[in-house]
């Protein structure tokens, strides 16, 4: 059974950086796809970025380029996003995600872990 445990949220002001990190466990870490997705209050859930299993290949949302790196270590089982120059839009529910696929804009893994909150202030 795979399972994703999120650390790493919190409340800074904008300008600011977090790091969050995504705790898998449960099978082989690197055959996994994985990816954040986050989800703002009255708002729908989007993709953030995401990375094949080896880190061969990233995506980034226009939203974030430039400002957020994910990143994997697979011998740690642990997803990261870093997350600098932080905006009041990005404020969120952090949800890290992975797939036996690998995908970007339309990706849909199976497996969620439970979001972390991150809360920018102007």
């Amino acid at each position: 059974q795979v399972q994703l445990v999120e650390s790493g949220g919190g409340a800074v002001q904008a300008g600011g950086s977090l790091r969050l990190s995504c705790t898998f466990s449960g099978r082989t870490f690197d055959g996994y796809g994985a990816g954040w997705f986050r989800q703002a209050p009255g708002k729908e859930r989007e993709l953030v970025a995401t990375t094949s299993g080896r880190a061969r290949f990233v995506y980034y949302d226009d939203s974030v380029k430039g400002r957020f790196t994910i990143s994997r270590d697979n011998a740690k089982n642990t997803l990261y996003l870093q997350m600098y120059n932080l905006k009041p839009d990005d404020t969120a529910i952090y949800y890290c995600a992975v797939d036996v696929s690998y995908g970007t804009a339309n990706w849909k893994p199976r497996y969620w872990g439970q979001g972390t909150q991150v809360t920018v202030s102007s």
